[in-house]
């Protein structure tokens, strides 16, 4: 017997349409996963066309008009280079604007963060009416920046206004709540810890509702107190919840606008003048774009420092269960 032939025989022959029939169940894979893929970006497009339009191109412009002086009326007029950065830092309103900004944001978080975990705690103890008392506490949510800040400015009216009637009740005499350099910074936060109190009462009722309650129930049993048991077992299991409203309250805090423009404009003589409003003040006031643009570059790297420090310190103090 011939061995080439003996071996042609035992080697299987592969025809042409044989191998394009193995061939296509990779080729019609890597189709399909290329369709689901465009299907993705297609629904993924209306989304990404908001963020380009409202956010990637307003990051742009603004880094190009930093680096760039204007007219009067606000169109560019020469290359300025890192001039609008110097001018800023030799300024002393930048400055005033910075510690404002940061003393705004000591009054308002932590107090915002507490209340929301005071009333969130009060509502889960509270057996019947917790509807009501939760009803209550999540109306802030419920109203815009404009409406809370007119409600507070009919409170804070020096002759009209309820917050100086019961001052004047119990013998202590009128309060100028927004026009004293003194009072005016405490005036906004005591307004925007209110206003900000429902998204943190929101979230942590949700997150104490979602303890277990054999955790707690064994804490009871081995004689744990209710404060011990609060601060050892159920403040760690909320730290979360808790991580993450420290994060998102800082930055609002730091991009607060609203209330400012409405109840003092920055004033009496600077003592609300946060970043943001001085931001608006030079671009669409002063129609100085190029330094508005400096220092809304400058508040968005505080931003992200500030942000990155917190996931590296505080991050690690969350107990994840």
């Amino acid at each position: 017997m011939n061995s080439s032939l003996y071996s042609d025989k035992s080697k299987p022959v592969l025809s042409p349409v044989s191998k394009v029939s193995v061939r296509t169940p990779i080729a019609a894979g890597k189709l399909r996963r290329m369709r689901e893929q465009l299907l993705g970006y297609l629904f993924l497009s209306p989304s990404l066309a908001v963020f380009l339009l409202f956010l990637f191109y307003p990051m742009a412009r603004s880094v190009y008009l930093s680096f760039q002086l204007t007219d009067p009326r606000g169109r560019v007029a020469a290359y300025a280079g890192w001039d609008n950065y110097s001018r800023m830092m030799e300024s002393s309103a930048f400055w005033n604007s910075l510690w404002i900004t940061v003393k705004f944001t000591l009054l308002t978080v932590p107090a915002g963060l507490a209340l929301g975990l005071l009333c969130a705690s009060l509502v889960h103890a509270a057996g019947r009416g917790s509807k009501i008392f939760r009803f209550i506490f999540s109306v802030p949510l419920a109203l815009s920046v404009g409406t809370a800040s007119i409600l507070w400015m009919i409170l804070y009216h020096p002759s009209l206004g309820m917050l100086n009637y019961l001052l004047e009740q119990i013998g202590i005499g009128p309060v100028q709540w927004l026009t004293d350099p003194a009072a005016a910074l405490g005036s906004v936060s005591l307004m925007t810890i209110w206003m900000n109190s429902g998204f943190p009462f929101v979230l942590l009722l949700a997150a104490i509702q979602g303890l277990d309650n054999d955790v707690m129930d064994s804490s009871r049993i081995d004689g744990a107190s209710m404060w011990r048991t609060f601060f050892s077992i159920k403040l760690p299991l909320l730290s979360p919840t808790l991580f993450f409203l420290a994060v998102v309250s800082i930055m609002s805090a730091f991009q607060s606008f609203g209330q400012i423009n409405i109840l003092t404009k920055g004033g009496p003589a600077g003592s609300t003048d946060v970043l943001v409003y001085s931001i608006y003040r030079e671009a669409f006031i002063n129609y100085q774009f190029g330094t508005g643009s400096a220092l809304a570059i400058v508040l968005f790297i505080l931003m992200l420092l500030l942000t990155a420090v917190q996931f590296l310190v505080l991050g690690k103090k969350v107990h994840y269960q």
